[in-house]
């Protein structure tokens, strides 16, 4: 049976095969290229004499020199993208063992006030942003970031057939991400959308057509030279004229310079990816709606963006100390693609921003479309619209061990609310981020560590790890209380499923015990849904009150002075605690 791992076992010997033969045609070409470099320098030395017999043989020699050239990057470009494959395949083999938090943990997109990112490990080391994140340019990083912080419940079944059928086009995802890889950017999108929509065209109309009309004159001042019809100076005096014309414009055309050299490899990169896009066969809505976005009246995007990267390539050769006096001098040639940049800036400048959000919208999906592959056995939610919030048979977190990791059938439904009690490292905690990760993954649009699951979509928010701040000089009991103030004013506008760990811990025993209490009454009444873990088992009396309250624990057993767990969800009010014997255990007292 082929698995995930056996796929890319196999691809990447297949592409390390293909990149070591590349590599030995490459040399193949060099030695080539020095063959055709030597004997066209003795052919020319032995035919100097007879001048016509040399000139051939050096134009030959020329072509055929430049054609190994342009075959020598060919194959090198080949290589290259061979090599990325075998780096991506390499990857995804470190990550199945277990060795991925080396990688970016997306730290960058926490946020302390967030509905649930800080509180579930969504984002920092070992987290599940770490574990699923093959983006490989900033948009897509940050569009990721962005779906799994977005607490979206709409369309989430088009989201599930998008994934799927991403999921089953591994080389189309890995060809995507190797020929973003070979790219380097050094400015972000966003800051060429925004230099794309200030920028102010300096050059007037006539710069169309006067560049073409200076070329000719040129050229008809050479025949008319070469015929002798003319001083030749002519020509020298002309190349001044040119000069002339161009140095009006030069300080802004230098501005210009300057900005399209730092964004031409975002459009070259871009331009791969889009023609990506464009030339893929997609068949879940979602995907076709956005291969639609990219579609121009006339032409293809990535042809658009093409044509751009070679203006910018072309405004770029002015560093050329040579094409930049005679090119100038004689064709206006900073002039000419200047223009060319400028007319389209006008006429695409306003779409830049859509085609853009396209291809990050593309690195992000790519990134969970192959979580969808590398876990065959996880489920899509089945999607509901009234009963069960969560209805699940086996559930698990994604993130474990499947041959250690111990499963739970859970059934909560709409309105009701679990107080989960047990014994220290019993599961408890884990638990909550579990059903955490089920209710961000299936709003997402992915599928669920689990046999089966029904699911109502509702969305998430947390109270599981507040901190003090002394930036804002504020107490941990106080940020705590902001927190659970945030809470109740949220549920008040919209319903939430909501999740807390061991509230109040600020404060006292029994002013804990009061005000818990109280916090959960508040949230009974209000018709919330959601589970607090807890220590304090007064706190479980609440269900003979409240028939939307149930009760539910985590076991642990001492057996021959050890302590041991099930880590299984049991009805009910856990009775043992481990505290003082793991106290004495590590003889602490």
């Amino acid at each position: 049976m082929s698995t995930p791992l056996n796929y890319y076992k196999d691809h990447k010997n297949k592409y390390d095969a293909t990149s070591q033969k590349l590599s030995k045609q490459m040399l193949s070409l060099i030695m080539l290229r020095l063959v055709v470099f030597g004997l066209a320098s003795f052919g020319i030395y032995a035919t100097f004499n007879t001048w016509q017999i040399a000139l051939i043989i050096a134009v030959v020699g020329i072509a055929a020199f430049l054609y190994l050239l342009s075959k020598y990057n060919d194959v090198k470009r080949d290589r290259d993208f061979n090599r990325a494959l075998v780096d991506i395949n390499e990857d995804e083999i470190k990550i199945a063992s277990g060795d991925f938090h080396d990688r970016n943990d997306g730290l960058k997109f926490q946020e302390p006030n967030h509905f649930y990112s800080l509180d579930i490990d969504l984002f920092g080391r070992g987290s599940f942003f770490q574990f699923i994140n093959r983006t490989t340019i900033i948009e897509g990083e940050e569009k990721l970031a962005q779906s799994l912080k977005a607490n979206n419940t709409g369309a989430i079944i088009s989201r599930q057939e998008a994934l799927q059928e991403l999921s089953n086009k591994p080389e189309w995802r890995q060809f995507f991400a190797a020929n973003s890889s070979m790219v380097e950017v050094e400015v972000p999108a966003k800051d060429i959308i925004s230099w794309l929509k200030n920028y102010k065209s300096f050059l007037p109309k006539v710069m169309q057509w006067l560049p073409i009309a200076f070329t000719v004159f040129t050229i008809v001042l050479i025949i008319l030279a070469a015929f002798k019809m003319i001083n030749p100076e002519l020509i020298g005096y002309w190349l001044f004229v040119g000069f002339g014309v161009t140095g009006m414009y030069v300080k802004k055309v230098n501005v210009l310079s300057k900005g399209a050299d730092r964004v031409k490899d975002t459009f070259r990169q871009y331009a791969l990816l889009l023609n990506l896009i464009e030339n893929e066969t997609f068949l879940s809505s979602l995907l076709k709606q956005k291969q639609e976005e990219i579609k121009s009246e006339n032409k293809k995007a990535s042809i658009i963006f093409k044509e751009f990267s070679r203006g910018l390539d072309a405004l770029d050769n002015r560093n050329n100390m040579i094409g930049a006096i005679f090119g100038n001098g004689y064709f206006l040639t900073d002039i000419k693609n200047s223009y060319r940049i400028e007319k389209w800036i006008e006429q695409y400048g306003e779409k830049v921003s859509d085609w853009f959000e396209v291809v990050s919208f593309f690195d992000a999906n790519n990134s969970l479309g192959g979580f969808v592959f590398n876990n065959p056995e996880f489920v899509f939610p089945e999607i509901v619209t009234k009963g069960n919030v969560i209805n699940a048979v086996s559930l698990g977190h994604p993130m474990l061990d499947k041959n250690k990791r111990v499963d739970s059938d859970v059934v909560i439904n709409n309105e009701e609310f679990f107080i989960v009690t047990g014994a220290n490292m019993a599961g408890k905690s884990t638990f909550l981020r579990t059903i955490s990760l089920h209710i961000v993954m299936a709003n997402v649009g992915l599928p669920i560590c689990v046999k089966t699951t029904k699911y109502s979509p509702v969305k998430l928010i947390t109270s599981m790890r507040t901190t003090d701040s002394l930036t804002d000089d504020s107490s941990y009991f106080f940020s705590e209380l902001t927190r659970l103030k945030y809470i109740v004013d949220a549920i008040q506008k919209e319903p939430y499923f909501i999740i807390l760990d061991e509230i109040l811990k600020g404060t006292n025993s029994t002013d804990k015990a009061i005000g818990s209490r109280k916090f959960v009454e508040k949230l009974v009444a209000s018709n919330a849904t959601g589970i607090i873990a807890t220590h304090d088992l007064s706190l479980c009396k609440i269900e003979q009150e409240l028939e939307q309250v149930k009760n539910y624990y985590f076991d642990a057993e001492i057996i021959n002075d050890e302590l041991h767990f099930d880590y299984t969800l049991k009805e009910g009010i856990c009775q043992n605690m481990n505290a003082s014997f793991l106290l004495k255990k590590m003889e602490i007292v």
